[in-house]
């Protein structure tokens, strides 16, 4: 056999003994890794392939070997926040992550709130634009895809957060991101997995729809859209699976809008979207999540009773919710356009409840009972220490009835932390409601300004 020919044969077993090492697109140069955490690199090479990753914060090189399914993966320690670090992967090629940051990690997510950018004309990001540029705030923007089955990679790429990147990045995730970073001091990763008008359902496993009869009737409902995916899972498959296997610090949720005609299942949609979530990390990661803001969503109380679902998630452990009722100027928008306040909120609650900061007020007050005292019913509250306050003079948004039914104005005295309702033509009153309504704006607050979440004492 000529010579030559012997050579190309060599060159080609080793060309097809040996792959180039890969990786999926959410581990890449500009990236925020989780601190003071166990971080799980991987990746595609040649079965059998030894990988060696060289940690500069340690100085040390871990290795692990490519599995017959031509997958590798290994987890790595990473210290305190802190960088930019330089990690080198070595296989058959060699690949350098330039400008890796180690800090704090989040998902954000949802529907066209969550969504909505520079892009969208809203003035507190176009404000914000000419002063955006941060090194210590990285981006993942994730491409809007579907797909039948789980994937494992995604479109994306980390990108230094300066007013280009910014522009198409989500407005809420952004201030939510840039006050934790300012007041943790340390660099923030925000990857954004949001697609307007989807309903939870397409954010969920298929299969937890489809095995559970109620869930699978409320998703029937939800039909088909040029804008968005609506069946079970398309989303979550091809935008949540893919980044499953990257180490984060929480996430936060704004949807509902598009769930508002199913709310009965509402809470439990969402328990079992917070379930899987936190099953595919393998961690009881914070979800925290916004109340759908006041909009005029026709003669039914689609509005109202989806907000109620909401507050019934909070029954799921390390869940929190954000009230925006306050932060609504047009009840016919169902886009707010005050993402600033919202984000603000969102990176409070992660600040007081999850990193543990002291003297941060971050709950809204919820209802938590009632008393009838003649022809008065007194309302008690969580999370209104410090007492309650109205803005103007008159209560807005009390409604009370008697056994009829009918609800009627009601007149408002604010007693510390509880309420007094009363109305003249309601001598024996059985139930209050407040705010209940789509578009209702009370003005009922605690003393650090978040307003009083709306509800209703019955179940009429």
């Amino acid at each position: 056999m000529p010579r030559f020919i012997t050579t190309l044969i060599l060159l080609c077993c080793c060309t097809w003994a040996y792959g180039e090492v890969r990786l999926p697109s959410v581990i890449s140069g500009n990236m925020v890794l989780q601190q003071n955490a166990t971080v799980h690199l991987w990746g595609w090479a040649a079965p059998g392939e030894k990988i060696k990753v060289h940690l500069p914060w340690s100085n040390t090189v871990d290795s692990t070997v490519a599995s017959g399914n031509a997958r590798w993966g290994i987890d790595i320690k990473t210290p305190a926040a802190g960088g930019p670090y330089t990690i080198t992967i070595h296989g058959h090629n060699i690949i350098k992550l330039d400008n890796v940051l180690i800090g704090e990690v989040w998902v954000c997510s949802g529907q066209s709130n969550m969504e909505w950018s520079a892009n969208m004309k809203l003035k507190d990001m176009l404000d914000e634009l000419p002063v955006s540029k941060n090194p210590n705030i990285r981006l993942f923007q994730i491409t809007k895809t579907t797909s039948l089955s789980p994937q494992d990679d995604c479109p994306g790429e980390w990108k230094v957060c300066d007013s280009a990147s910014l522009r198409s990045f989500s407005a809420v995730g952004y201030f939510f991101g840039k006050k934790l970073q300012k007041d943790l001091n340390v660099p923030v990763g925000l990857i954004n997995t949001s697609w307007g008008g989807t309903p939870a359902e397409v954010w969920t496993p298929a299969p937890l729809i489809e095995n559970n009869a109620t869930l699978k009737a409320a998703a029937a409902k939800q039909g088909e859209n040029r804008g968005r995916p609506h069946l079970p899972g398309y989303t979550y498959n091809a935008m949540i699976a893919p980044i499953t296997q990257y180490a984060i610090a929480g996430a936060i949720w704004y949807q509902g809008e598009s769930n508002s005609g199913t709310s009965a299942s509402y809470a439990q949609l969402m328990s079992e979207m917070i379930g899987s979530w936190r099953k595919a990390w393998g961690s009881e990661f914070p979800f925290y999540f916004v109340q759908i803001a006041p909009y005029r969503y026709g003669a039914n109380l689609n509005g109202a009773l989806l907000r109620e679902a909401q507050e019934a998630t909070l029954s799921v452990p390390r869940t929190g919710m954000v009230v925006i009722t306050d932060l609504v100027d047009d009840t016919t928008n169902i886009h707010p356009q005050n993402k600033h306040d919202v984000g603000a909120r969102l990176a409070n609650m992660a600040l007081g409840e999850h990193y543990k900061k002291a003297g941060i007020v971050y709950q809204s007050p919820l209802y938590d009972r009632m008393e009838k005292n003649g022809s008065k019913i007194i309302i008690h509250f969580k999370h209104a220490d410090g007492g309650l306050k109205l803005k103007d003079k008159k209560a807005r948004e009390f409604y009370i009835a008697g056994a009829d039914r009918v609800f009627v104005p009601a007149d408002v005295k604010v007693d510390g932390d509880k309420v007094i309702v009363s109305a003249k033509g309601v001598k024996q009153p059985e139930a209050v409601r407040f705010g209940f309504t789509n578009t209702g704006i009370g003005n009922l607050f605690n003393s650090a300004g978040l307003p009083v979440a709306p509800f209703r004492t019955d179940n009429w």
